[in-house]
């Protein structure tokens, strides 16, 4: 037999074996609200509201999630979808450019849909405002031509729900959030306990025997996120596999020194911008332009990845003056915190 026939026996496995691979995060997302681990009061209003609503025979009301990146607003919306049975559709604020991409996305809804818009504090103004009648009336305001010929005409629209996601509420005209009439939730960051309890499912979906050291140490370093976790497990997955090792703490620990996570769970990226606010800035206060700019870093990265989770440790702060580190920041780095700093913690 031909090594080239071998060859192509291999070429056809892969798509099958890539499409294993790349579908794993799907997996690992809860398909019911029993394996959907804390946020127990957002789980508990919105068991209420979609009951609420079968009950009248109407689509549930539009909600809004936000909180940092990794929650789970987005495990929510396909949970709503399959507690009311109804079709999901997705898409996000920096894919809707125009009007006429958010006519044809609500115009293409069947009655009962939900709508799921990611990101959504990234809608333009001109967007918002076309959808401010589409949530309260049901209504699609379309204009047609420029200038004194321009005419507008109303389009009626299925009832829809519009599930949307933000990390970055204040963002969100005022407008804009008072329209989500079935709330406005906050999702939390998760306890190591819930951290556990979501890995022990993950490992068992993706077949790994891991020790309950090597869990609690995951959970420890997970930035109390479950995408992180999952991340986490399956890079130290990977590692124990090429290694020949077992998934036990220490093999946790090569596998994640590799990826640059400390003992608090600090990437790179954090423990930079730590240092640099340190020896560059006096420990602050600095401004956020200021630490972006020193960073080679965009500010949103800042805010939304590096700061929430320093701020949960209380390695920073926010001033009127700007960011400044805490004593403990300087625990952490092995350094000694000036005078301005020590007497803040006395």
């Amino acid at each position: 037999m031909s090594s080239h026939k071998s060859k192509a026996i291999k070429e056809e496995e892969l798509p099958e074996e890539a499409a294993q691979t790349s579908y794993l995060d799907k997996e690992l997302r809860p398909s019911s609200w029993k394996d959907y681990v804390g946020q127990k009061a957002v789980k508990e209003n919105l068991n209420i509201l979609i009951k609420a609503a079968a009950e009248r025979g109407t689509p549930p009301e539009h909600v809004l999630f936000y909180g940092p990146p990794g929650l789970g607003k987005t495990t929510l919306a396909h949970l709503v979808a399959r507690e009311t049975g109804r079709n999901l559709k997705i898409t996000s604020g920096p894919a809707i450019e125009r009007v006429g991409d958010l006519a044809s996305i609500l115009t293409n809804l069947a009655a009962g849909d939900i709508l799921f818009i990611d990101e959504i504090h990234r809608l333009n103004k001109t967007i918002e405002e076309v959808l401010y009648p589409a949530m309260e009336s049901g209504v699609l305001d379309i204009i047609i031509g420029k200038g004194p010929s321009a005419r507008t005409i109303q389009l009626e629209l299925p009832p829809f729900t519009l599930l949307a996601a933000t990390t970055r509420v204040a963002m969100i005209s005022s407008p804009l959030r008072s329209r989500f009439s079935g709330g406005v939730f906050r999702l939390e960051f998760y306890t190591e306990e819930e951290i556990e309890e979501i890995l022990r499912r993950s490992a068992k979906i993706i077949g790994v025997d891991i020790k309950e050291s090597a869990e609690k140490e995951i959970a420890k370093r997970s930035r109390f996120t479950p995408r992180t976790a999952n991340y986490f497990l399956k890079r130290a997955r990977d590692f124990a596999q090429v290694e020949g090792r077992v998934l036990d703490i220490e093999t946790v620990h090569h596998a994640l020194k590799l990826l640059g996570i400390d003992e608090k769970g600090l990437s790179p990226s954090d423990r930079q911008l730590l240092e640099i606010m340190a020896d560059k800035f006096g420990g602050g206060p600095v401004g956020l332009g200021t630490l972006a700019a020193a960073l080679s870093e965009e500010e949103a990265t800042i805010e939304e990845f590096n700061e929430p989770y320093l701020l949960q440790l209380g390695l920073i702060e926010r001033t009127t003056r700007g960011r400044m580190l805490t004593p403990h920041a300087y625990e952490h780095l092995g350094k000694i915190a000036p005078d301005n700093i020590q007497k803040k913690l006395l």
